[in-house]
């Protein structure tokens, strides 16, 4: 019984392997559409599993979320890190902000991780956006093209407002694009406080 266990544990594993990419590719599908509410169900339904597979893998919902965000938040800080050294602070923060606001208004998923919902795993990570985040805040204050007096907190707060205020709106393109040229617009020094800056 034992042999034969040990001859078929590595096709298993590398089915086991198979079966868990099918799962976080549909959880990241739907936890995009739809936020953490999403019944595990539903995403065994889209993975082409039972159910039993979805919770061996993943035991909670929350540990789903956690593996299905990880890397599209990674990557997210991994460029907001690389940003820090651009010549050009200002430009590459509103950018950055752009970016950040117009995939978190169609991705649920981000949303609620930079939420600090989901896991304990997805709030490190959404505090590692959050330092890199502060230093490109702080870096195109310093070029006086963003008022001084945010705080990267408010930045966040501000975000949050944003995604939320979308969500309830639907998918509309034209919302976020229109949200976002205002806040950014409230966001940008003012001439009086660049030449304070500049003094």
């Amino acid at each position: 019984m034992g042999r034969l266990s040990d001859v078929t544990d590595r096709p298993l594993r590398a089915d086991a392997r198979r079966n868990r990419e099918r799962v976080l590719a549909a959880a990241q599908e739907a936890f995009a559409a739809e936020g953490i509410s999403v019944p595990l169900d539903e995403i065994a339904r889209r993975a082409g599993v039972g159910a039993g597979t979805v919770y061996r893998h993943f035991p909670t919902k929350e540990a789903l979320f956690e593996a299905a965000i990880l890397d599209q938040v990674e990557k997210i800080t991994a460029h907001a890190r690389e940003l820090t050294a651009a010549e050009d602070p200002g430009t590459v923060f509103f950018e950055f902000l752009e970016l950040l606001v117009m995939q978190g208004g169609v991705k649920r998923d981000l949303a609620d991780a930079l939420r600090g919902r989901g896991g304990e795993h997805p709030r490190t990570v959404s505090h590692d956006l959050k330092a890199a985040l502060a230093t490109l805040l702080s870096r195109a204050q310093e070029a006086g093209a963003v008022r001084p007096e945010i705080s990267v907190d408010d930045l966040l707060n501000i975000i949050k407002g944003i995604f939320l205020a979308v969500h309830e709106a639907g998918a509309d393109p034209g919302l976020r694009e229109r949200t976002f040229a205002v806040i950014a617009d409230g966001l940008r020094a003012r001439r009086s406080q660049t030449h304070g800056n500049n003094r």
